[in-house]
């Protein structure tokens, strides 16, 4: 990573300390614009030489099936704010998922961290005071109001136009106010380019409860829309938008969600489609749009219904308080119909994902009694074992999305199609986040090399 990890710095306390002293001294917290301001020029100077050293190093050769497989494995991407580890996991800046729900600030009474926090942290590699994420929390409520167009234009839509592509309509054309497209239509200076893309982060991010809470009440709702609490958190003003502000325990939940779901890598479709569209300059509302395009496709976003729906089915066949045998049995009569179990096995993950385990935590102290959890935790300790005797998997453990859906639906939401659109307002955090760098390190447009099939064939066939 190009910040060195919050966990492995030796002199991150005393420079934090610094941080807040400064902060105090001035008499209110510093702002995030203020201290990513303070940050580009030494993290310039950190890249450059990363690549003075390194920049005629290989990460590796490339093969053939890799180009023909999605590009699984290939190293040839930057992206500041996470990174995967097969065995560990997620880090965030360094931290785990567990050290996160232990660093990062939480609401007043709550105990999970809040998504302002991590944000914060993945901008900047530093842990936030609990001032400086109420200052974020208040700057974001101020920014959510949305132009009255786009009201209508989500309005206009029919109930039957899936909410994601309402939301990806409606987040296009918050572009109408971008300061980064205004600013470059005026000649900005590249240098500055980080600057009016930090406000439409900041406004792309705080728009989007309030875009997707007038989708769900007008599909499913009765077209009521509740109004941001300038003096609540960002998870707790989503939850208020989508009719579930009183289910304290709800409100927790989406802390935790928008939290855990907002980066993984740069590799996934959708973190990388905001990547490649911003590398064109687009700027973030465009380039965001693009990214819920992706995160849309079911091989990417409704991984979660999929397990949902699975776990239903199995229960309408099997029953509710079904023993462990019959829950085995019908394990393996979906290996032998050919399909997979779903929300079991990762790409890179060989252990189980520490996102899976948060969501467990969760439902171990907020719903241990409910009859669909009870379920995922008989499949928990009966599927890997399965797995490993069929064959079938590298990694046999569950995922975050094996988890997901039966938080939600304990809770009575239970509309799946809009399982995608709380997935794609926790995206914009690691998405926003890089697109900051993005500008502020001067990253180019992104160009790979490809090659046709016949190429490809003529340039190894005499070869051994």
């Amino acid at each position: 990573m190009v910040f060195r990890a919050v966990a492995r710095h030796t002199n991150k306390a005393s420079r934090l300390a610094s941080i807040q002293a400064r902060s105090y001294a001035s008499g209110k917290p510093q702002t995030l614009k203020e201290r990513f301001a303070e940050l580009i020029p030494q993290e310039q100077e950190f890249v450059k030489k990363v690549r003075a050293d390194h920049g005629h190093k290989s990460f590796g050769e490339v093969t053939v099936d890799q180009a023909y497989g999605g590009m699984r494995g290939i190293k040839g991407l930057v992206w500041e704010g996470s990174v995967l580890d097969a065995d560990e996991g997620i880090r965030f800046r360094g931290l785990t998922i567990p050290e996160c729900q232990e660093k990062l600030p939480a609401a007043p009474g709550g105990s999970e961290p809040l998504p302002e926090a991590l944000f914060w942290l993945l901008v900047t590699g530093e842990v936030p005071t609990a001032e400086q994420v109420k200052g974020l929390s208040e700057d974001w409520a101020a920014r959510a109001k949305i132009p009255k167009f786009v009201e209508e234009l989500i309005d206009s839509c029919p109930k039957t136009l899936h909410p994601m592509s309402q939301f990806s309509l409606a987040v296009t054309a918050l572009n109408h106010d971008s300061a980064f497209a205004k600013a470059y239509q005026e000649g900005v200076n590249k240098k500055l380019y980080w600057d009016p893309t930090f406000e439409d982060v900041q406004d792309l991010i705080a728009k989007l409860p309030t875009v997707a809470g007038r989708i769900y009440q007008n599909v499913f709702g009765e077209g009521k829309h509740e109004q941001i609490d300038l003096n609540k958190d960002y998870s707790h003003n989503l939850a208020t938008l989508l009719g579930y502000g009183e289910n304290k325990e709800f409100v927790e939940l989406m802390r935790l969600y928008l939290t855990i779901h907002s980066d993984h890598e740069g590799g996934n479709v959708s973190a990388h489609t905001g990547h490649l569209v911003g590398s064109a300059l687009s700027d973030p509302f465009l380039s965001f749009s693009a990214a819920l395009n992706g995160l849309a496709g079911p091989l990417h976003g409704l991984a979660n219904q999929e397990v949902l729906n699975w776990l239903l089915e199995m229960r309408s066949k099997i029953g509710e308080d079904a023993t462990d045998d019959q829950v085995r049995e019908y394990v393996w009569s979906t290996l032998k119909s050919g399909r997979v179990v779903p929300g079991y096995g990762h790409a890179v993950l060989r252990k189980t994902d520490p996102r899976y385990t948060a969501q467990r935590e969760f439902a171990l102290k907020h719903l241990k009694d409910d009859k669909l959890f009870k379920l995922v935790n008989q499949i928990y300790n009966i599927v890997p074992g399965v797995l490993l005797e069929a064959g079938k998997a590298k990694n046999p453990w569950p995922n975050v999305d094996a988890h997901s859906g039966v938080l939600l639906t304990h809770y009575g939401f239970n509309q799946q199609s809009f399982y995608t659109v709380l997935f794609g307002v926790s995206r914009a955090l690691g998405v926003g986040a890089q697109l900051l760098w993005d500008r502020a390190l001067g990253m180019p447009l992104e160009r790979p090399k490809s090659y046709s099939s016949r190429a490809i064939n003529e340039m190894f066939k005499n070869k051994a």
